[in-house]
């Protein structure tokens, strides 16, 4: 994803690629090398101590809004565990330079966020006149080395953003291992991430098809694959027919970038997130703040300001499968999430429970942040011993609270009464299972929470 313009795909080449034959078999992988920080073992990527780390975070343009390193924490705040952050080798746009990534990775690890830098101005190359390649993307890793050596716990190296377009994709597979190899060569010992072609979309199903021999390039068998996620995949088949072909293989892979909207389709985000939680698959969602060229819907919030919230930022931070319920934090940084900062005027009221169900279900309500005027609130709902099939919260605002927003419920007030149902995709609850809803509201004078909330199940 390029935040100045947007792209045009091959729909033509699509649907060719989709209704392509027999799929190539991938080739066995050789027993891995021990390496340095973050590893691969199958399709799971491990942190230098063998524990599993599974991706949930944003996509920040930091070459174009240098002085947005603020995005970081606020991101961290909001729950993700990683940030894939946009770098220039100088090639298409101004050079982020070995002091420059110190920086970054520094704010990086003071947020306790794991760091994967990637180049940018190999977006497009041989459909895009000004891309750079994948060796060009090289000499600049190499050039700023010194900024990457021994953060290798913190840093994972994504040599280059879609680094093919649609024209000859098939040269994909030649320069990745070539990249891999020099990058091997020059001493690096990171975890390597490598995009698909295709603007990342892969539809052709070069990476896809020839990871395996990919991965066996790299002596330390320690390579990472990422697709991006938008018009391609715009149905459920599809995203779960790629998840699926990975997990088959034992090869990791993760979802770079993806959106909920994008100029050329509207991908299927709800079974995105879903089928990467069920497989274990890291996500980073495009883009925090700060893109153009007709795609700003895919801002995560509005104007780089964190208390401002999209529908796509709340639908990825705040909705099912999203970054809230699943992110886990590196146990480089102790594994535990922090808690919601503090809040710029007085503090959220407790959390209220409903006792236990007799309707089938529970609900908890939870002020999470509180502003002068507003708040952000949770609510959990939970099933009792036996499976629901949809699912009723009510409560009565005690002090003249008003909603401005919310998601994945369907709610409708009358007066002070709030009465919110499940959404279409989350009203079955497996016995104990739980899913949550949440809102913005504005409030003056006193933010108490509702004296009682009720659940109840069908």
């Amino acid at each position: 994803m390029t935040i100045p313009q947007t792209r045009l795909k091959w729909w033509a080449g699509i649907a060719a690629a989709v209704c392509a034959g027999a799929i190539a078999m991938f080739a066995a992988q050789p027993p891995a090398q021990a390496a340095t920080g973050f590893t691969v073992s199958g399709t799971q990527i491990l942190e230098g101590n063998g524990t599993p780390f599974v991706m949930r975070g944003v996509n920040h343009a930091h070459t174009w809004y240098t002085n947005q390193l603020s995005s970081l924490a606020n991101s961290k705040a909001l729950g993700a565990n990683t940030v894939r952050v946009v770098l220039s080798s100088g090639n298409r746009w101004t050079r982020n330079d070995a002091a420059d990534v110190t920086n970054v990775i520094n704010q990086c690890k003071a947020n306790k966020l794991i760091c994967v830098l990637e180049v940018h101005d190999t977006t497009g190359y041989g459909e895009e006149g000004a891309a750079a390649s994948l060796a060009q993307a090289v000499d600049y890793w190499i050039s700023i080395k010194s900024a990457l050596d021994g953060q290798e716990n913190y840093v994972i190296l994504n040599i280059g953003n879609e680094p093919y377009g649609n024209t000859n994709a098939s040269g994909w597979v030649a320069d990745t291992k070539n990249a891999i190899t020099r990058l091997r060569a020059a001493g690096f010992a990171h975890q390597i991430m490598v995009d698909a072609p295709n603007w990342g979309q892969d539809w052709s199903f070069t990476m896809r098809d020839n990871a395996a021999s990919v991965f066996a390039t790299d002596p330390n068998r320690n390579v990472v694959f990422s697709v991006h996620m938008y018009g391609v995949f715009d149905t459920a088949a599809e995203i779960t027919d790629y998840l699926a072909r990975f997990r088959a293989a034992n090869l990791p892979l993760v979802i770079g970038e993806f959106g909920h909207n994008h100029s050329d389709g509207n991908p299927d985000e709800d079974t995105i997130l879903a089928t990467a939680q069920q497989y274990g698959v890291g996500y980073l969602g495009w883009s925090w703040s700060g893109n153009g060229g007709g795609v700003e819907y895919l801002d995560m919030v509005t104007d780089f300001n964190p208390a401002q919230l999209t529908s796509w930022g709340q639908r990825l931070f705040n909705g099912a499968n999203g970054i809230k319920a699943t992110s886990k934090q590196a146990t480089i940084y102790g594994g535990v999430q922090p808690s919601s900062p503090a809040p710029s005027s007085p503090s959220p009221s407790p959390s209220v429970s409903t006792p236990p169900p007799t309707g089938g279900c529970t609900a908890t309500y939870a002020a999470t942040n509180s502003w002068q005027g507003g708040f952000q609130g949770d609510v959990t709902v939970k099933a009792g011993n036996a499976a629901i099939t949809a699912w009723t919260v009510t409560w009565t605002w005690p002090n003249g609270q008003r909603f401005t927003n919310n998601w994945n419920a369907v709610v409708t007030t009358s007066g002070e009464t709030v009465t919110a149902k499940n959404a279409a995709y989350n009203g079955r609850l497996a016995a104990g299972a739980s899913t949550s809803w949440g809102f913005t509201a504005s409030w003056t004078g006193t933010n108490t929470a509702p004296a009682t909330v009720t659940c109840t199940a069908s």
